[in-house]
């Protein structure tokens, strides 16, 4: 049941693609047809239009028909809205209350240096 709903609904999908090919093959299997009875120049045999005339209108028409159907579709489809555009709210409620940072300047001596002797701040200048 569930491969025979997928058929018609890959049938139902690919169908607007695939008829422009089914006038094609409407055209080439009856040619001989389109050529003596349908063919706008049979006529005029010098031409050698065999029935391209008709097949160009023929899928000149099915575009058309496919523009207005989609057209229309684009039409009554309503607008979907992408985002929602929140509004910027301000809280002046209370202060943050501020918590300094605790001092741990009595364990550098424990981190510091073997070589301390190497490693020296640079001297200070003072501009006159």
């Amino acid at each position: 049941m569930r491969s025979l709903l997928t058929y018609i609904l890959l049938i139902a999908v690919l169908l607007p693609s695939i008829s422009p090919w089914g006038t094609i093959a409407y055209y080439h299997l009856n040619q001989d047809y389109i050529a003596r009875n349908l063919c706008v120049n049979r006529d005029k045999p010098q031409l050698h239009c065999n029935g391209q005339c008709y097949l160009a209108r023929r899928l000149k028409a099915e575009q058309d028909r496919q523009d207005k159907e989609t057209s229309e579709r684009v039409q009554q489809t309503a607008p979907l809205q992408l985002f929602c555009e929140e509004q910027l709210t301000f809280n002046f409620g209370k202060p943050t209350t501020f918590i300094p940072t605790p001092n741990f300047a009595y364990l550098t001596g424990s981190y510091a240096t073997p070589a301390r002797w190497l490693l020296k701040p640079p001297c200070q200048f003072l501009a006159v």
